[in-house]
């Protein structure tokens, strides 16, 4: 029995799958305009580049494992980006409002 989930645990597929579904997150946060002042596409690209590492040590859990963190970090970023383009949107919009109120107001 123990020998048989110490195997399961020795043949974890490489997770080429996952890796690309990080790199797709990655370059989709890009570009809606993450950068790397954006502190969850640093940690996305730093985890990426753990599981590049691991894969090549045929580490392919922790590698799995690195790259599903990188690729939930990218979509954070992406997500943060989005809001705050949302954000300015709305507080332009405000302000568009304020301006049209003053203009009616002074009629």
């Amino acid at each position: 029995m123990v020998a048989l989930s110490l195997t399961g645990c020795a043949s974890d597929p490489a997770p080429t799958e996952q890796l690309r579904l990080t790199e797709q997150a990655l370059t989709q946060a890009k570009a809606v305009g993450a950068d790397e002042q954006v502190a969850e596409l640093a940690m996305a690209e730093a985890k990426l580049q753990q599981a590049l590492s691991a894969m090549q040590g045929n580490a392919f859990k922790e590698a799995r494992m690195l790259a599903e963190q990188a690729e939930l970090d990218a979509r954070l970023a992406e997500a943060h980006v989005l809001t705050q383009k949302s954000q300015d949107q709305l507080n332009e919009l405000n302000n568009q409002i304020n301006r049209l109120r003053k203009q009616l107001g002074e009629r």
